[in-house]
This record gives structure tokens, C-alpha cells and sequence, in this order.
């Protein structure tokens, strides 16, 4: 992006509270970011080479959709959970190991997609984010999905692709949670609690690529209660 085009984008911005900064090439945040601390509200950072935020980034307030995917991010700013207007965040193939305690603070975050990082645990910062309905932690290396995560009200989570080998039986107790995504875990068939599938509400529960067959599934107690809520689900759509 040269100069004369950078100016007409920020300008454009300063009017709208949208940037696409995308595919620049960027190493860090570009000054003229400062210009727009009042009124941004959408940010695209994708595909650049950034591997930090900037300190101020809690400055702006207005700020409701974040997505860095594709940088070199390696954490997030500590003070994040000050934009307390964030709805979307996405940072999807960086380098992010854990989310800081104040992540705990985004009450009207409703989309969090983190594919693709280094994450080695569940991040418990995430179970009383009341509003969060999709949550993506897909290709990372959690190994263990923890006591207390009945407390979120998410509908949908994806955590294919991690090295999970253990399941809290509390994930039942999720009363929103309806799409469940396990697929290429290290889950043997006794690590998956009968509770998700004889009291829970999960209606898609995929689990092909773990250390069992399918059929061993199938055959699991409450596998039938299960297949009722499935089937009573696509029969709607249809």
C-alpha cells in the first residue's frame, strides 16, 4: 500500500470505523493507527508479519471486531479485557500460547476463533463469558477439557485437532451447547463421559480420528438418547 493510497484508507476510516489492512506486508501497527483510537470499530490485521500489539491497543474503546489471523502474534495485550465492546475476535494461525486473566472481562464477546495456535490448555479465562456462542480452539495442543466449563453457554465448540485424552463430565451441564467437535483427539472410548450423551443437550457430536471405532462408540450407554436429539434435529431442517 503506498502513501497516497495509505492516507485515503485511514481517511476513509476515520468516517466509517472500518480498516482492511490486510495482506500489507505490515511488521507492526502503522502510526496512522493513532488517528483512529475514537472511532475504530473494525479492525483487519490478516496476513501481515505482526508479532505484537501495541501497548495502547486498549485504547480503542470502540473496538468491536478484532481479526489478526495469519501474523506472528505471540500474545495479547494484558489490558485487553478493557475493550469491553469486542463481539468478534479472531486470530486464527499465530503463535498465542495462553490468553491473559483480563480476557475474562470481554462480557459481550460472542465469537472467539483461535485455530491454528499453541494453546496446551483450555483457557478457563473463557467460562464466564456469558454471550459467547461459537468457540473455535481447532488445531492447538489442549490436552484436557476441565471441571467448571459447564458454567459456559456457548452453542457451538470446536476443538478437533488437539491432543485431548480427558473430558470433564461437567461439559453436560452446558445448557446451550448443541455442536460439539472432538474429531482427531486422543480420546479412548472410556474417556467419553455417558452424561454428554444419555443429559446433556449436544445434538452433533463428532468424534471419527480417536483412538477407538466408531462402532465402539455406537454401542456406548445413552448412545441412543443421543441419536433421538440428532435426529429430532435434522428432521427440523428438513
Amino acid at each position: 500500500m503506498g502513501n497516497s493510497a495509505t492516507k485515503r484508507h485511514f481517511e476513509t476510516a476515520k468516517k466509517t470505523g472500518v480498516i482492511n489492512l490486510s495482506h500489507q506486508g505490515f511488521k507492526e501497527f502503522p502510526d496512522e493507527m493513532n488517528e483512529l483510537k475514537a472511532v475504530l470499530r473494525t479492525l483487519d490485521i490478516s496476513q501481515n508479519k505482526i508479532s505484537k500489539f501495541p501497548l495502547d491497543l486498549a485504547s480503542y474503546q470502540l473496538l468491536k471486531s478484532l481479526t489478526f489471523d495469519q501474523n506472528k502474534i505471540e500474545s495479547l495485550p494484558k489490558d485487553i479485557g478493557t475493550l469491553e465492546k469486542l463481539e468478534n475476535v479472531s486470530g486464527n494461525c499465530n503463535l498465542i500460547k495462553e490468553l491473559p486473566l483480563s480476557f475474562s472481562k470481554l462480557h459481550n464477546l460472542k465469537h472467539l476463533s483461535l485455530s491454528q495456535n499453541q494453546l496446551n490448555k483450555f483457557p478457563t479465562v473463557l467460562f464466564n463469558l456469558q454471550h459467547l456462542d461459537v468457540l473455535d480452539l481447532s488445531f492447538n495442543r489442549i490436552e484436557s477439557i476441565p471441571d467448571g466449563i459447564g458454567k459456559m453457554k456457548v452453542i457451538e465448540m470446536n476443538l478437533n485437532k488437539n491432543q485431548i485424552c480427558h473430558i470433564s463430565p461437567d461439559i453436560s451441564e452446558c445448557v446451550r451447547l448443541k455442536i460439539l467437535r472432538l474429531e482427531e483427539n486422543c480420546l479412548a472410548i472410556n474417556a467419553i463421559p455417558t452424561c454428554i450423551l444419555t443429559s446433556s443437550n449436544v445434538c452433533t457430536l463428532n468424534v471419527e480420528g480417536n483412538l477407538f471405532e466408531m462402532k465402539a462408540f455406537q454401542q456406548l450407554d445413552g448412545y441412543n438418547n443421543y441419536m433421538d436429539r440428532y435426529t429430532s434435529v435434522k428432521k427440523k431442517m428438513f
